[in-house]
Order: C-alpha cells, then sequence, then structure tokens
C-alpha cells in the first residue's frame, strides 16, 4: 500500500465530529471553535530509541503518543478537540499500521477527540508526530506562571512508575504494571479541568518530577521546599526497587505524565480522581530544597534535555 491507501484505511473515520467543517482528504481541516473558548495548541515528537525502544509494540505506541499531549492539555484545564499525525517509518508494514492506528484511536476516543489530518512519510526510522488542538473557558487555562508563597505543592496518582517501567522493559524484565505506565500512561484530562480556579499553576510530569518542578518555579520566580517521605510511591515500585532506586525514578524518571501543581491551602475543595497528595511547600527562593526525616537532602536534577 502507498502512503494515501494506508491513510484511507487506517486513519480516516467516517462522519463528521463535532466543530469539525473539513477533516482528513482536504489541504487542511477547517474547524469550528466554540464561542467564548480560547485554544491551546500542544505537539510531541516521540523518536524511535529516544523516546521509545524499538520493540514497542505498535498499539502502545499509538496509543502513548496520543497520551503525552493530552497531559499538556490536561495541565492547563483544558478539553481536548482536534488532533493531527505526522508518522515517519522505515518501511510500508500494514500489519503494524493497523496496530498503531488502533492504539492511537483508543485514545482519542476515550477523550471524544477527532483525527482531522496529517503526513505519512518514508524516513530512516519511525517518528510520530502528534500535535493537539484543545480548549478552555476564555480567561481560565492554568499557567505554569501562578504559584505563590505559601502554596502547597500537590502531585496527582503515583510517581516513578513509568521511568521505573521502562528499566525493567530496558532490561528484559516487564513487571506489568510499572511497564503499562510507561507504555500506556494515563492523562489527568478530567482532573485538570477541576484544578481551574483552584490550582496557581500546574505542569505535566514528563522530565521527571525535580525537572518539571523547577520550571514550573522558574515560571513563577519562586522556590520550594520538598518533603520526599511524602512522595506517593506505589506498591509495584516498593516491591521491585530499593529505596535508593525508589527516590531516584520519583524525582528524577519522567514519563509518568501525572500532573504537579501548586494550589492555595493544605486540603483541595475537590473530590474524586485520581489521588492527590500533598509533597511540599512554596518559598521564597530561587531553588529547590529537599529534606527527608526533617534534614536537608542534596539532590539535584534538571530533568531530560536534548543535546545534553
Amino acid at each position: 500500500m502507498d502512503e494515501f491507501e494506508l491513510i484511507n484505511r487506517y486513519f480516516v473515520r467516517v462522519g463528521k465530529a463535532h466543530g469539525v467543517v473539513t477533516g482528513i482528504g482536504d489541504d487542511g481541516a477547517v474547524l469550528l471553535p466554540d464561542p467564548g473558548r480560547e485554544l491551546i495548541c500542544v505537539i510531541d515528537t516521540l523518536v524511535e530509541g529516544v523516546h521509545f525502544p524499538s520493540d514497542i509494540h505498535a498499539a502502545d505506541l499509538g496509543y502513548r503518543a496520543v497520551a503525552v499531549n493530552l497531559s499538556d492539555i490536561a495541565a492547563m484545564g483544558g478539553r481536548p478537540r482536534w488532533m493531527t499525525l505526522a508518522l515517519t517509518l522505515a518501511k510500508s508494514d500494514e500489519v503494524w499500521v493497523a496496530d498503531f492506528a488502533k492504539g492511537l484511536h483508543e485514545a482519542a476516543v476515550e477523550h471524544d477527540m477527532s483525527l482531522v489530518g496529517g503526513d505519512l512519510t518514508r524516513g530512516d526510522n519511525t517518528v510520530v508526530t502528534v500535535q493537539i488542538t484543545g480548549d478552555v473557558d476564555q480567561g481560565n487555562a492554568i499557567h505554569r506562571s501562578g504559584a505563590r508563597v505559601g502554596d502547597t505543592i500537590f502531585v496527582t496518582g503515583t510517581i516513578g512508575d513509568a521511568a521505573a517501567g521502562l528499566e525493567r522493559l530496558s532490561a528484559g524484565k516487564p513487571d506489568d504494571y510499572l511497564c503499562s505506565r510507561f507504555l500506556r500512561p494515563a492523562a489527568r484530562v478530567s482532573f485538570g479541568q477541576m484544578l481551574v480556579g483552584v490550582a496557581s499553576a500546574a505542569i505535566d510530569i514528563s522530565d521527571g518530577l525535580l525537572g518539571d518542578l523547577q520550571k514550573l518555579l522558574d515560571a513563577s520566580g519562586v522556590g520550594a521546599e520538598l518533603d520526599l517521605d511524602s512522595l506517593p510511591l506505589s506498591d509495584a515500585l516498593r516491591s521491585a526497587f530499593d529505596a535508593e532506586a525508589q527516590r531516584r525514578f520519583a524525582l528524577c524518571g519522567g514519563d509518568d505524565y501525572e500532573l504537579c501543581f501548586t494550589a492555595a491551602g493544605d486540603v483541595l475543595p475537590l473530590a474524586g480522581d485520581p489521588r492527590v497528595t500533598a509533597i511540599g511547600r512554596i518559598v521564597a527562593a530561587d531553588s529547590i530544597v529537599c529534606r527527608a526525616g526533617g534534614e536537608i537532602v542534596e539532590y539535584a536534577d534538571s530533568g531530560y534535555r536534548h543535546f545534553q
């Protein structure tokens, strides 16, 4: 099959989604935003051998490529609407493309989102770029720059699982739970929308808690004190690795796509999924101080960075 046959067979869906005037099949998508809503545009590229192992199942890669973008929408309190896909493959493998498309559409359907365009090309290895457009009520987007001294720092779910899962995959010792947290991260879209008007600032944890929290602090012009004893760790992580590795994964691992956010007070006026844990406080400083057992622990990590 050539590129156009693959697109028509595996990526085109019959019927029009809300807000889609023209979808796949033209020079561009024509979209109709809802009145009074601002658009949020995010994009992420996943490169074989850099962001995912070469032997990852195609359906998991398709799902993951969408989820990592949904997490950015979630961090800003937005609602995902439409996505585009740029897919580069070394060869035309119809079975692989069918599985990839299945995972991609599965993630999109979970959030009532439509694929409205993209590109399929041949290259040296697999590269997946997904761009998502979401929306939010005018003036309600959550930014990284709103944290204030005295705010509590929260995280959703458990952290460190995905990095631990990737290590298990790389070692040929897969763990069902930890590996699933890497392969199919759960974007906290619904919860992110609940944080509108509650969170003062937010960011998703993609490059590691310390590195991503520092980005939020830099944008807000503040510092933080973290209680390492409060870090939420899963039973699977605790049982598979020693205490030092657990802390390393939680602070520096990345790929969890949980939300790290700040809010006034120690208790959120919210109920429901996912579990939320207070892990520290915003202070008048320019860095992160980590404490364990009441004592300062030297721990520094800037998160994953390309070309470093």
